[in-house]
Parts: C-alpha cells; sequence; structure tokens
C-alpha cells in the first residue's frame, strides 16, 4: 500500500513535534513545517536516524505566498497531501482590555487564517482523490470559559465553527475532518512559572500525539468528528 504522506504544522516543538515523530514511526512520510528552521531540522534528522522518511520546510502559515510554496515543494518531493494536521497554534495570555491589535492580529492570523489556507490548499487534490484526512488541534478553550484567552478562544471557536460546516460539505466526497480539544499539555505555549507550577497536573505532548494517531487509525468507515483531552484532575483554573 502507498505510504500516507502526513502535513504537520506547527511541528518545531510540543504537540506538533510528537504527531510528527508517531506517524512517522507508523511507517507514513511526514513532512513538517515552522518557523523555526534549527528545530524542524533536527527533528527530521532524528525521524532519519530512526530509518523513516521526512521532510523539513520553514513556513509561515499566515502567509498564502508562504502555504502555496511549501505546497509546492511538498508536490515536489513526496506527491499529495494525504492527511493534514493543522497545529500551529500560538496565544499570548493578557486580559481583553489589555489586549492590543497586533495581539488579535497575531493570534487569529495564525491559529485561524493559518488553518483555513492550509486546508483550502489540500482540498482540491484530496477531493479529486475522494480521500484525505484533516485533523484540527483546536482546545479547550474553544468552548471553556478562561481568563486572559479571549482572542484565542475565539480564533479556536472560529476554527471550530468553520470545519463543522466544512465536515458537512466534504462528506459526500469521503474526506474526514477530526477536531482534538486538548485542555492543558506541557508546551512552550506557557510561561516557564506556569509550566513549573502545574507540570504534574499537565498532559505530555505524547500522550495526545497518541490520540490524533488512534483517531486516525480508527476512522476506518466511521468519521470520528470530536475527542476531548483533559488532564485526570480537570482544567488549570
Amino acid at each position: 500500500m502507498k505510504k500516507k504522506i502526513v502535513w504537520v504544522t506547527g511541528a518545531s516543538t510540543g504537540i506538533g513535534r510528537e504527531i510528527a515523530k508517531k506517524f512517522a514511526k507508523e511507517d507514513c512520510i511526514v513532512v513538517v513545517s515552522g518557523r523555526r528552521k534549527s528545530r524542524l531540522v533536527s527533528l527530521v534528522s532524528e525521524i532519519k536516524f530512526a530509518g523513516k522518511e521526512a521532510y523539513a520546510f520553514v513556513s509561515d502559515v499566515s502567509s498564502e505566498r508562504s502555504v502555496q510554496h511549501i505546497y509546492k515543494k511538498i508536490k515536489e518531493h513526496c506527491g499529495y497531501v494525504d492527511v493534514l494536521i493543522n497545529n500551529a497554534g500560538v496565544t499570548v495570555f493578557k486580559s481583553f482590555i489589555d489586549s492590543k491589535i497586533y495581539d488579535y492580529d497575531y493570534i487569529m492570523d495564525i491559529n485561524t487564517r493559518g488553518t483555513f489556507l492550509c486546508t483550502k490548499i489540500v482540498l482540491p487534490q484530496m477531493i479529486k482523490n475522494r480521500s484525505g484526512h484533516i485533523i484540527n488541534i483546536i482546545s479547550v478553550a474553544a468552548n471553556t470559559v478562561f481568563e486572559n484567552s479571549a482572542i484565542y478562544s475565539a480564533s479556536k471557536a472560529a476554527v471550530v465553527a468553520m470545519t463543522n460546516v466544512l465536515r458537512k460539505e466534504v462528506r459526500k466526497y469521503n474526506i474526514k475532518i477530526t477536531n482534538i480539544y486538548p485542555g492543558a499539555v506541557d508546551t512552550p505555549i506557557w510561561d516557564t512559572k506556569t509550566r513549573l507550577k502545574y507540570k504534574k497536573r499537565m498532559m505530555q505532548p505524547k500522550d495526545v500525539a497518541e490520540i490524533v494517531y488512534d483517531a486516525f487509525c480508527k476512522s476506518g468507515k466511521n468519521m470520528i468528528e470530536e475527542i476531548y483531552i483533559r488532564p485526570q484532575k480537570g482544567d488549570l483554573v
């Protein structure tokens, strides 16, 4: 069988990095993208050292030109994308009143526009193939109230609304849309003080990656639409 080509955005660190390693371990061809070249190169080296196939491309998912460029590179090196994992995400922990226009643009551009651009560019071939799987790493913040996260919550809720509609539109093409909602995960999105304070309560990126891969594998003739993952003791606040 043809190896699945899996594109993971925001793969430099955290959840994205572990997702890439998991899919590579399971003999998929993995393409990783992000803004930090050195970390992407390190990840690909690790995957190749294990005897698997991977490619790294520096990109900015909020830029249409950048997304078009990376997709062209993916087609040249691997072929067409079978699985897109929209993982790239950013936030700033500020109250609504303290949030700046820059904060709004930065978060919405990466989290919402980035998901839109990457999804839009892979869809035509998926529709042609009548096959494909798009997995979005959302957050419980999309529908749970957390102080100092108004813009982040809005960006993730927007992705949920957008991809729920998309799911209905592409069912007839055998394209699957899965939204994963993690609670607190020990990644660099949190500041050092918070990670040290709550480390024992946070989930690990590897745990989330395992569930993402399971959702991909177990879909079969079904569509796993949503999965919520929270720490055993619940949300941090």
